[in-house]
């Protein structure tokens, strides 16, 4: 009785995984966050991973109801402003300090350290994902495992 429940857990657990590891990527969105301006009326930075999904996309924008307007760069300090990021089938962009980021300017002088706010990010398809992001103050530490 017990080798047949064994091997009977074992089938079942080798089917989920093979089901799991033959499944199509999906599109999303993960980790984000804002880091809140230094000195008031400066730009705020957007961090976040994208999960590509089945087919290569564009990111074409990204905004947020909190702030007036945003613009998505490369770079740290010789940042250049980009007007879309290649998302690759399966693959993963990540947007860091240093890296990619999305800056969003005239934030709502109301945001606080602690709050989430809502990125929404606009791809070449016409998908759209909403990003949920930690407010952090700008001498805090990056978040860890968002």
């Amino acid at each position: 009785m017990r080798r047949a429940f064994f091997w009977g857990l074992c089938a079942v657990s080798s089917a989920a995984l093979l089901t799991a590891c033959s499944g199509k990527p999906t599109l999303e969105s993960t980790e984000g966050w804002v880091r809140l301006p230094a000195v008031p009326g400066r730009p705020a930075a957007a961090y976040f991973t994208i999960h590509g999904g089945p087919q290569p996309l564009k990111l074409i924008d990204v905004s947020s109801d909190v702030a007036i307007g945003s613009e998505m760069h490369e770079g740290g300090m010789a940042m250049k402003k980009v007007a879309a990021v290649d998302i690759p089938a399966g693959g993963t962009v990540t947007f860091q300090p240093g890296g990619r980021h999305v800056m969003l300017y005239n934030m709502n002088p109301g945001v606080k350290p602690g709050r989430i706010l809502s990125l929404l990010l606009t791809f070449s398809d016409g998908t759209r994902l909403r990003q949920g992001a930690r407010v952090i103050a700008a001498g805090d530490p990056a978040p860890t495992g968002s």
